[in-house]
């Protein structure tokens, strides 16, 4: 059986199925937008598009609650749009194909968007189910949470008016987050100029198979960076042989981890100097990755001559700058258990015209450990001679775990499964943080079914939580207090 809108809850894994049909990349929201638009006129409920393309719908209170408070219901619009390489997909076209394994729904070979196409599903299925008791209900769905952040960004400060909102974008069931990271990206431009190839044995080198994840929630999961590992080969080769480097190119989203990266070089070495010190590094990086990347490879193949190649120069600063350019865990909270505080996601690299983009983003909940996270990134390339930029970035959420919506949740999900929940703060960004700096006093909390892989093509939803979470959810806005 791998029809998913036979899943229960029914509603909500039927509207889920839908979502996946309409494609949806970051800061191209057309598509789901309109789906939305529809989906709300045909029902009748009030529906608005924003200045910034978020929609809101709004739903009176069922029959008997119209003197609850308002809730809203938030979840954005946009997915992450990665493949595994040998997949021919095209996310702007292309419907999501899902398949269901092991108590699990994936999809085939892509990204699945259930970061975040289930919380946006979850209200939906708020709104229309009948058998929901709730009071007034605000169901927001913000654009380019993934890359930027921008619905939140832009929303005015005029269009809610609740005073509670549900967050329906986390990934571990039976955790409730109470705060998140704040943070920034750290843009580097490494220029270069070209030169004549002046070696003739031209190799290209991949680095794949890895696990990537999100670089918030599973930056500390011991996951390998493509881009780092590929790093380490090409300083040995360039130390060993010397190179040229004609094409580089490793990971492609600011919030992602790289899970593949390759280069194109010409190198003194001979192939089976190659092949010998590539089977090397693949035996060292899977002994350092053993339990976190068994599918890990690292391979060599012949290509064709390039014409031109970077200057001698510009690999070397491009080769000893990644290798120094720190990646991970930098600080664990001193107030919270197991938590990261600060880190730091080597994202990306990107040949272009007359430049290296190399693009990085980082985290933290301290706003002075942010800045000095940016600064030694920024510093490690201006050293280099590379142009930095650090970006605005987004605000944090300062927990408050005696707020009334903590309270109400935590007495709910004891009630429904007889067991305490973790309240936590988060290392990857909310919009809750944006949100809350737009409406001061906003009681918020965020939880969602538990997901893993989120932002890769190993993305799933594990099934029994899907039903835990819309369990959790109807029995919170049931418990929701009068507005007094």
């Amino acid at each position: 059986m791998n029809d998913i809108t036979n899943l229960e809850p029914k509603l909500m894994w039927e509207y889920f199925h839908e979502i996946t049909q309409v494609p949806r990349p970051s800061k191209k929201e057309e598509k789901i937008r309109e789906y939305l638009v529809d989906f709300g006129k045909k029902h009748g409920f009030e529906t608005i598009v924003d200045q910034t393309g978020n929609v809101l719908i709004r739903k009176p209170a069922t029959k008997g609650m119209e003197n609850r408070k308002s809730v809203v219901l938030q979840s954005h619009m946009d997915m992450v749009c990665e493949k595994n390489s040998d997949v021919d997909f095209d996310f702007e076209n292309d419907p999501i194909r899902t398949r269901i394994v092991d108590g699990w729904v994936k999809a085939e070979g892509t990204t699945l968007g259930a970061d975040d196409g289930i919380g946006i599903a979850a209200a939906m299925a708020v709104l229309t189910d009948e058998n929901v008791e709730h009071g007034p209900i605000e169901a927001l769905f913000t654009v380019d949470e993934e890359t930027g952040l921008t619905g939140a960004f832009g929303m005015s400060n005029d269009l809610l008016k609740s005073k509670i909102l549900l967050n329906l974008d986390s990934e571990d069931e039976g955790e409730l987050f109470i705060g998140c990271a704040g943070g920034r990206d750290t843009i580097i431009r490494l220029p270069f100029t070209t030169a004549q190839v002046k070696i003739k044995n031209t190799f290209k080198i991949s680095v794949g198979g890895l696990h990537g994840g999100h670089s918030g929630d599973d930056i500390h999961k011991g996951y390998a960076n493509a881009n780092k590992l590929l790093t380490r080969v090409l300083y040995s080769i360039y130390n060993k042989y010397g190179l040229q480097i004609a094409e580089v190119d490793g990971g492609n989203l600011r919030n992602a981890i790289a899970r593949e990266a390759f280069a194109v070089v010409s190198t003194n070495a001979s192939k089976e100097d190659l092949e010998k010190l590539i089977s090397d590094y693949q035996k060292f990086f899977k002994a350092e990755y053993h339990k976190t990347e068994p599918e890990l490879f690292v391979k060599i193949e012949n290509t064709a001559l390039p014409d031109t190649a970077i200057d001698d120069k510009s690999t070397r600063n491009l080769i000893l700058s990644l290798y120094s350019c720190p990646h991970g865990v930098l600080a664990m909270s001193q107030d919270i258990e197991n938590f990261v505080e600060t880190s730091t996601n080597l994202a990306s690299v990107k040949l272009k015209d007359d430049y290296i983009l190399i693009t990085t983003s980082q985290r933290s909940s301290v706003g002075s450990a942010l800045d000095s996270a940016c600064e030694m990134v920024g510093a490690n390339f201006l050293l280099a001679g590379a142009e930095v930029e650090h970006t605005d970035g987004y605000p944090g959420w300062t927990p408050n775990p005696d707020s009334e919506i903590v309270k109400i949740s935590r007495k709910a999900y004891i009630d429904l499964f007889g067991k305490e929940p973790k309240v936590l703060a988060i290392h990857a960004g909310l919009e809750c943080g944006l949100i809350g700096e737009k409406y001061p006093g906003m009681d918020m909390i965020s939880f969602g079914p538990t997901i893993k892989g989120a932002h890769s093509p190993d993305e799933g939803i594990e099934i029994k939580t899907a039903q835990m979470f819309w369990d959790h959810l109807v029995e919170i806005l049931k418990r929701i207090p009068e507005d007094k």
